[in-house]
């Protein structure tokens, strides 16, 4: 009798340790959480006031008819339906739409190829290395001001050094910011000012982290140069160019600065990009209920690309043990 008792403060006590145990477990799981939601809640607090909050109320303002001066008034669609119906000026954003797609598919893939180029180049053993590394990334950090206001100097179609260069090889000059089937292609010229920036860094940390062991073998092969770039370099880089790809198209869509300085959207409306067009409707016009139209209709876009790139990336994104996701 007196050992079955024993046996059951024995079990008594190994239960009162156990819920102890479990006690102590539950308040540290506690205070971790609170001292995690408190160390987001400065996130969290900012991003709610300064980025959804704005979102939200940017689509009821699309709704609206609102100028600044007097309270929203409900229209609904009407915004809309004026953007997309309605004759001249606002039929101009089709022509908006279209010159800022035309842009996206010829810079894009000439930022894409070019930045991935100065990378591989970068990418190799040579003296002198941080010196170049340094000197292609520069340029990108020029203001979009000072950077707009020198690319206008260099495309002047009188004085200009492109057309000077032009002259001094015997071609004729060109009206590159007036002809309006030049200035969407000078547009992209000016972008390769910036292929040593970010795009450029993001696929040089990919090169770097490619396994040196995967080179060997393929030369062991007998694989040249462009074999092993093809087989190895971007297969293993090919979530890095994904990611590039994303960001590339999104940038593209949102080109204003260089527009809004140079041309202000001509000639005859060639470089009226999406986001110069929400600016005018929304800030030079008054127009605040459009502009934030303008502004859902341009996410909506973005959204259908990025999520069409995403499906798209199954075929030929490769990760870890080289199947595609």
């Amino acid at each position: 009798m007196n050992f079955a008792t024993g046996k059951e403060q024995v079990a008594a006590s190994g239960q009162s340790k156990g819920t102890t145990h479990a006690r102590t477990r539950s308040k540290r799981a506690w205070r971790e959480a609170i001292e995690f939601y408190l160390m987001l809640s400065p996130w969290a607090l900012g991003f709610i006031v300064l980025v959804a909050g704005p979102m939200i109320y940017s689509l009821y303002l699309s709704f609206t008819d609102y100028d600044l001066f007097n309270a929203p008034k409900w229209i609904g669609l009407e915004n809309f339906r004026y953007l997309f119906t309605s004759p001249p000026p606002s039929s101009v954003l089709w022509k908006s739409l279209a010159v800022t797609a035309y842009f996206t598919f010829l810079s894009v893939p000439v930022s894409i190829a070019g930045s991935l180029l100065l990378a591989v180049l970068l990418n190799t053993k040579v003296r002198g290395l941080p010196f170049y590394r340094t000197s292609f990334y520069l340029p990108s950090l020029t203001p979009a001001f000072a950077s707009a206001l020198l690319w206008v100097w260099i495309f002047n179609s009188k004085f200009g050094l492109a057309n000077a260069f032009l002259r001094s090889i015997g071609l004729p000059p060109v009206q590159w910011l007036t002809d309006p089937h030049w200035v969407i292609p000078t547009f992209v010229l000016m972008g390769l000012w910036g292929l040593g920036g970010n795009t450029m860094i993001i696929f040089l940390a990919g090169l770097q982290g490619v396994p040196v062991h995967l080179y060997e073998a393929a030369e062991i092969d007998g694989a040249n140069w462009w074999d092993r770039f093809w087989a190895v370099t971007l297969p293993q880089i090919s979530p890095t160019l994904f990611f590039n790809l994303v960001l590339g198209i999104i940038g593209s869509f949102q080109i204003f600065t260089s527009a809004y300085l140079m041309t202000g959207g001509g000639p005859n409306y060639s470089t009226y990009f999406l986001v110069l067009y929400i600016y005018q409707e929304a800030f030079k016009s008054l127009h605040m209920g459009r502009g934030a139209a303008l502004a859902w209709i341009l996410f909506v876009i973005l959204m259908i690309f990025t999520l069409l790139q995403f499906w798209l990336s199954r075929r030929w994104v490769y990760y870890e043990g080289g199947e595609a996701k």
